[in-house]
């Protein structure tokens, strides 16, 4: 009989087991949050009452669902309709959130779910939400490299907590990602925000208080009033209309605030200088990024971090940043970027991101003229260049596979969707002209942004130029990056006086471009555009009033997989000619 037994518990274990691995996790989307969540900073602990509202997104019917939070956390309940439902509880590695494991919840539903329907749970869950680097320790990252980066935590002092991809406090459903695979998180964080770009999230938030404590709640949502509502305890209640495009994050802190009418700055005490800093550089921002993408929808947040090692996080309007001792030019950059964000909002990254990181070059430009600008390209092209070992590997065009999942439309890489998209809304900018582009970006609208071509429509309906070849080597597939080297020239002198000079330009690479020919002459130079196609050569002509001596092809516009070769110089005895 104990033989048996224990054979028939070996069957269940490994039936469980053959259903942990058949589990379609992502085969539910979940479409509405109703949380309840109150945070004890003095326990450091997070607990949440709720509703959430799952939709099949699968081809076929489901009975099982898979419900994730971060392992911190313990599910206590789920139900349906006032009846509790069975769940199996297990932990599940993956590095989307900040202790390297979730708290996975296996649902057995009362009833198939058929494509496209919904059903609604009740779920209560609570534990601690502690400082926690794990997933960053396990790759050898130095572990106060890791805690200034992985700095979510509840506490006493200061509590910031970032939502899925940081810590997972409300529910999600996706496949393992691990930092150790490439872009693995970088994908399955893409793929969740797509599948919830539609999703809405109310969420009431209770924060117990000290005796004597009057910290600020700050949560980055679409709307989130707060009030007092009992001594020693404050409330917020706040919406958020796509949880997919921005990540749900609060922070509790003992600010003092700078407000203005399109920023509010938040800092800790001592650093008033550092926050006055910031806001004036903002200040500077403001007008140039309304002239570009009109006025903010909402007020850009600045919320300062204690530990001066810590990377910034950005979502939405809010930035989150240690403002102690700030360069006033970062604080410029980063203000041009984060008042992007709250003028502008895009599903598609290569938009969102390519755009805000765009606008910091036109800041620079603003601020310092057109060269500060190209040096700031300068850097984000190293980025891209660093991506590939060798110059081959960048002439060369990549696979199909690699030429599809790697374009911008599809990207989940961060150097390509916002490096490479802000030189591709450069380029744009140099081809259109600011009218053209600026009148683009008034027409968009992120919820008619259905299929990738809906911003390139946009775009093309500015110009009489054809842009198709355009988009499909940089934005619809990756080609690589152009290469380009003056083949030749030839200079004639004209009567009565000057040069025309004629120069072929030659693309060894795989992308195409409009890129600027420039003629230099003793006290001058002449600048025209030149469009070369990929593997291809372009021929332009350019007149100048005195002997030419050197011609210069791109002057760090275009990005390029080799600049050593952009130089020619004319010999006196062809100049002439």
């Amino acid at each position: 009989m104990k033989l048996l037994s224990r054979f028939s518990f070996l069957c269940v274990l490994c039936v469980s087991v053959v259903n942990a691995f058949s589990l379609d996790r992502e085969a539910f989307t979940l479409s509405h949050y109703d949380l309840n969540v109150r945070v004890e900073p003095g326990q450091q602990r997070f607990g949440v009452r709720g509703k959430i509202v799952l939709r099949n997104d699968s081809p076929t019917p489901e009975k099982i669902a898979v419900l994730q939070i971060s392992s911190s956390l313990e599910w206590r309940s789920i139900s349906t309709g006032g009846k509790m439902l069975q769940f199996v509880a297990q932990p599940y590695t993956s590095d989307i959130d900040h202790t390297g494991t979730l708290s996975e919840a296996i649902v057995t539903l009362p009833a198939p779910v058929a494509p496209k329907e919904t059903v609604e749970l009740e779920i209560a869950y609570e534990g601690v939400i502690v400082l926690d680097a794990t997933r960053l320790t396990r790759i050898n990252a130095p572990e106060s490299a890791a805690q200034a980066t992985d700095w979510d935590q509840i506490s006493t002092k200061f509590t910031a907590v970032r939502g899925a991809g940081y810590v997972t406090w409300y529910p999600i459903a996706t496949e393992a990602a691990s930092l150790a695979e490439g872009n693995s998180l970088a994908e399955r964080l893409g793929r969740w925000k797509e599948r919830e770009f539609g999703s809405t999230m109310h969420l009431q938030i209770a924060v117990s208080a000290g005796e004597g404590d009057a910290p600020e709640l700050l949560v980055n949502a679409t709307s989130c009033p707060s009030s007092n509502e009992a001594q020693h305890q404050f409330v917020a209640d706040c919406t958020y209309r796509s949880v997919g495009s921005v990540v749900p994050t609060f922070l509790i802190a003992n600010y003092e605030v700078l407000d203005r009418a399109a920023i509010a700055v938040h800092f800790l005490r001592g650093h008033d200088a550092s926050a006055t800093n910031y806001i004036d550089a903002a200040g500077k921002s403001v007008p140039l990024i309304n002239d570009w993408f009109g006025a903010p929808r909402t007020k850009a947040q600045t919320a300062d971090l204690p530990n001066e090692a810590s990377p910034p996080f950005e979502s939405g309007p809010l930035l989150m940043t240690p403002l102690a001792g700030i360069d006033p030019k970062v604080a410029g950059l980063a203000a041009a970027h984060q008042l992007t964000h709250a003028a502008f909002s895009s599903l598609r990254p290569w938009i969102n991101e390519g755009l805000a990181h765009f606008a910091q070059a036109l800041y620079l430009e603003h601020q310092s003229g057109r060269q500060a600008a190209l040096d700031y390209l300068a850097v984000h092209r190293s980025a891209l260049n660093g991506k590939n070992k060798t110059k081959e590997k960048l002439v060369t065009p990549p696979t199909p596979d690699d030429a599809t999942s790697n374009s911008l439309i599809n990207t989940y890489d961060e150097e390509l969707y916002r490096s490479k998209a802000m030189f591709v809304w450069w380029m744009l900018r140099d081809m259109l002209g600011d009218q053209a582009l600026k009148k683009a970006l008034a027409s968009y609208h992120a919820e008619d942004d259905k299929e990738p071509s809906y911003m390139p429509r946009l775009i093309q309906a500015q110009t009489q130029k054809d842009l198709e070849w355009f988009f499909d080597d940089w934005v619809y597939r990756d080609h690589g990056l152009p290469d380009f080297k003056v083949a030749s020239a030839f200079t004639r002198k004209l009567l009565p006086e000057g040069f025309m000079v004629t120069v072929t330009v030659e693309n060894l690479g795989a992308a195409g471009a409009e890129v600027p020919v420039t003629v230099k002459y003793a006290g001058g130079e002449v600048t025209k555009r030149l469009v070369v196609r990929s593997k291809s050569t372009g021929v332009i002509r350019i007149e100048v009033t005195k002997q030419p001596e050197e011609i210069v092809v791109n002057d760090g516009s275009v990005p390029e997989s080799d600049t050593t070769n952009n130089a020619f110089k004319i010999e006196a005895s062809d100049a002439a000619k």
